[in-house]
């Protein structure tokens, strides 16, 4: 058996255009630990130019259906895809539940339109931990627009807004999506509304129920209102406009200057994020505060000192350390 090629020869390759190195690297990416961060490293320099569009709203809104026909008029425009479908992670393996090439069938053998399902594993945001990094890794591989399905987990969807240049809200009719979009924080996301089903008897109904509630949102003369859609992406009807709804979103950002900022708050999240995790990979390391901790929290079920006591003692440890 031939030995398996190192990233070094896995970068030499990506940077050749290699659809096997970019999966490759993908997978180092999704394991995390020193190996992605040396991935990462090496690629980051080259990423910045690749449009993000960020598709969430309910589980069974038909945002798959949707990004294949996406897919297919985004490319008429001679864009290079990327996509980026999370899925419910399997409990049997811990990978993506479902897979990409059952939802992109009609784009696998486009050489252009790189597809990659990645697993939740548990992320309350509807979004892998590695999105970011796999972002990153098929902008540097020359996708100008990559577009990013969140699971579809309800409320928790929000932090697609600190991963993409637009956001689409995907919702449909008959579940009263709307309703629940506005309880979920959707409605404060959203650059673009798509009602999806169009064919459904009460789809203009609650297409016009998203459009007057953001109506009452204040929006300062000038910024951006959101547009809402309808669509079918099973008859393909609608798309064109959506493309269209997409394209002017992002000729609002270029016109205002606003990429520069939009880049910079991906950024400063990615290093909070960042940050954030290394310090918690550090503490659950470290023995001395397994032990603290193993020898304190019987006093907190007991309720002789409160939880907060027990993380300012972690806190002068940590500091002593």
């Amino acid at each position: 058996m031939a030995e398996r090629p190192g990233i070094e020869r896995l970068l030499e390759l990506f940077a050749e255009g290699k659809v096997a190195a970019a999966a490759r690297l993908i997978t180092i990416l999704e394991n995390g630990g020193e190996d992605a961060e040396r991935v990462l490293d090496s690629v980051f320099h080259k990423t910045g130019d690749a449009y993000r569009i960020g598709f969430t709203g309910p589980p069974g809104a038909g945002k798959s259906s949707l990004l294949n026909r996406l897919t297919g008029r985004f490319r008429e425009k001679d864009h290079r895809i990327g996509i980026i479908a999370v899925d419910p992670t399997s409990p049997f393996t811990g990978g993506a539940f479902l897979g990409d090439r059952i939802r992109m069938q009609a784009h696998s053998e486009d050489p252009e339109v790189f597809v990659r399902s990645l697993a939740s594993r548990g992320s309350l945001g509807g979004i892998s931990n590695c999105t970011d990094e796999v972002i990153d890794l098929m902008d540097a591989f020359g996708k100008d627009m990559v577009l990013i399905e969140t699971v579809g987990v309800g409320q928790s969807e929000l932090e697609i807004a600190e991963k993409a240049h637009t956001v689409v809200v995907v919702l449909v009719p008959e579940s009263g999506d709307g309703i629940q979009a506005m309880k979920a924080g959707l409605m404060e996301i959203g650059d673009v509304f798509v009602m999806n089903k169009a064919d459904h008897e009460d789809a203009e109904s609650a297409a016009r129920e998203i459009q007057d509630t953001l109506r009452l949102k204040d929006i300062p003369a000038g910024e951006w209102e959101p547009r809402v859609i309808l669509t079918s992406a099973r008859e393909d009807t609608g798309i064109g406009e959506l493309v269209e709804a997409i394209e002017e979103h992002r000729r609002y950002l270029e016109a205002g200057g606003h990429f520069a900022g939009i880049r910079r708050k991906i950024l400063r999240s990615r290093v909070r994020n960042a940050l954030m995790d290394r310090m918690e990979r550090r503490l659950r390391q470290s023995a001395g505060v397994r032990d603290l901790l193993e020898q304190r929290m019987e006093s907190v079920y007991k309720g002789e000192i409160s939880p907060y006591k027990v993380v300012r003692e972690l806190e002068e440890l940590v500091s002593i350390q």
